[in-house]
């Protein structure tokens, strides 16, 4: 079977090895050097732009996790960083300069957002934040100077869900470079590059990795862009180790599996919490009072593992509920095997001004939810718990 015809399932597990046989380790080797022995200075010149010259410029191991991601999402080649930030940082680094806009929705990853408006500034490069499907305010906010369309989908927290045609269809219209972070979409549930968006970026620390043992992050592409950043990672020495990489070839083995178990599992707990009398909103891309609910089932294949849902009480009640599960763990991050609670005002969007979480519709009562694994009525049972842990509720209300 060609490469190019393996379904996302089959090219998780295979990735870059070849289906035929072959007298080698089943398990990819850990190619854990800095550097690497050539014979003479001839072949030293020659394998500079290649994976055995020196670990910072590329190595065997990273080569293996970069081309399984590729074979994952469907595109030409992918580029492994440190972490997700790394790898969005990175990017926009290498592909503007001072003097550039970009358009980004307003909804994006507290991180983001605070690259985007307070460190961009500082080099020349301005941002116009929009509203995430509203495509006739983010062609207006395209000017002579605009090169990168920013997006985000499902977004991070509230799971609003961009139309990728239509972003994709804008991008091209005005020549622009379409960027999208598709960490809570997974390369199982959607494919952000068949609809015709350049750059998909992962942070590979969560769905990819699916164990909270990695730190990473990845974009995928046409080859000719990943080589144009391949050139920008290499001068920051924004690097991936070849242990991370290791490790990150075994979690893309699982993505399959442990997606399909959270899409399940997810689903049970949204439509729960949408019966609650304790829960003002809940935020899932597959209810179908989501505002996006039509986009998300034409464009992706499951609802991911995220669920956000709103207390019907106060910040306090919020808190007051996340720290009273028992099987969810009240840490940051997401996408691993275990099931993990957080309060975003408090974590992913803590780095940003109350006036701009307002505008993103963050608000305090917001708790974020990353479905793990396991048995789904034991999920239910630990959240019907905790939310005996909030006062009466007065009304109630689900979209």
């Amino acid at each position: 079977m060609k490469r190019k015809n393996r379904r996302p399932e089959t090219a998780a597990v295979h990735g870059a090895a070849e289906l035929e046989k072959k007298n080698g380790p089943v398990g990819t080797p850990i190619y854990q050097t800095s550097t690497f022995e050539v014979t003479d200075n001839d072949e030293q010149q020659r394998v500079t732009t290649t994976d055995r010259y020196y670990t910072r410029w590329g190595n065997p191991t990273i080569t293996v996790a970069e081309q399984s991601v590729a074979a994952v999402e469907g595109v030409e080649a992918a580029l492994t960083f440190a972490s997700g930030m790394g790898a969005i940082t990175c990017t926009i680094l290498g592909l503007l300069k001072a003097g550039d806009h970009l358009v980004a929705q307003r909804e994006v990853y507290g991180g983001v957002a605070k690259f985007f408006s307070q460190w961009l500034p500082k080099m020349g490069i301005e941002t116009t934040f929009v509203d995430t499907n509203d495509f006739k305010q983010m062609a207006r906010a395209i000017r002579p100077n605009t090169k990168m369309l920013y997006l985000e989908s499902p977004t991070n927290p509230s799971l609003r869900v961009v139309d990728l045609k239509q972003a994709a269809a804008l991008a091209r219209e005005h020549r622009l470079i379409s960027m999208i972070d598709s960490t809570f979409g997974t390369p199982i549930n959607q494919h952000p590059a068949e609809y015709g968006i350049d750059i998909v970026m992962h942070s590979g620390t969560k769905y990819l990795s699916g164990h909270a043992d990695l730190t990473c992050g990845v974009v995928c592409g046409r080859q000719e862009m990943m080589d144009q950043l391949w050139e920008t990672r290499t001068t920051l020495g924004n690097c991936m180790d070849p242990h991370a990489a290791w490790m990150l070839i075994r979690g893309l083995k699982t993505v399959a599996v442990r997606v399909a178990r959270q899409n399940e599992n997810a689903l049970r707990v949204a439509e729960f919490l949408s019966r609650h009398e304790k829960v003002r909103r809940v935020h899932y891309p597959f209810l179908k009072s989501h505002p996006d609910y039509a986009v998300a089932r034409e464009q992706m294949s499951g609802g991911g593992g995220m669920v956000t849902f709103e207390v019907e009480g106060t910040g306090e009640d919020a808190r007051r509920v996340s720290e009273s599960m028992r099987l969810f763990t009240l840490a940051t991050s997401l996408g691993g095997v275990e099931s993990l609670v957080s309060i975003p005002v408090l974590t992913s969007h803590a780095m940003i001004s109350a006036e701009l979480r307002a505008q993103m519709g963050v608000n305090e009562q917001m708790v974020r939810l990353s479905v793990g694994i396991e048995n789904g009525d034991d999920l239910i049972e630990d959240l019907e718990r905790a939310l005996a842990a909030v006062g009466t509720a007065v009304g109630v209300s689900s979209s």
